[in-house]
């Protein structure tokens, strides 16, 4: 059941910057950095509770924020919500017919699993859902 908002991503085309921006001018706590190789991102936490900023930025210079900045040059990229049980939610989703970009969740970032639907089946928006690991 999808149970939180986990996070709202903006994907970044300058990293340090945009830290500078959400820590410095507007006062958010860094909760830290993790590149993310599944995803071919770096991320950079805000945690700002009940949910947080993530701050997603390509890894090597590749991989889809890559292509996403090369078209829209930053924004909001994603909207992330909590799941406590990831397969029944896809599984319900599908049935509804829900589009993943993915057949199945892959390892995300702070060790969640992590799955997003097509932008095509929320009216444009990425939707990410993610089960975090025991203990977070």
């Amino acid at each position: 059941m999808i149970t939180a908002l986990d996070h709202i991503a903006i994907a970044v085309p300058d990293l340090e910057k945009a830290i500078q921006r959400f820590v410095t001018d507007f006062g958010l706590p860094l909760g830290g950095t993790e590149d993310v190789l599944e995803a071919k991102t770096t991320a950079a936490f805000l945690p700002l509770p009940p949910t947080s900023i993530e701050l997603v930025h390509p890894l090597n210079d590749e991989g889809p924020v890559k292509t996403y900045l090369e078209k829209k040059g930053g924004g909001l990229h994603h909207l992330c919500f909590r799941s406590d049980d990831i397969d029944a939610d896809v599984a319900r989703l599908r049935e509804k017919g829900y589009q993943f970009l993915a057949d199945a969740p892959t390892p995300g970032a702070h060790g969640a699993r992590v799955i997003f639907i097509h932008p095509k089946s929320c009216d444009g928006v990425l939707i990410e859902i993610s089960q975090p690991a025991e203990g977070h």
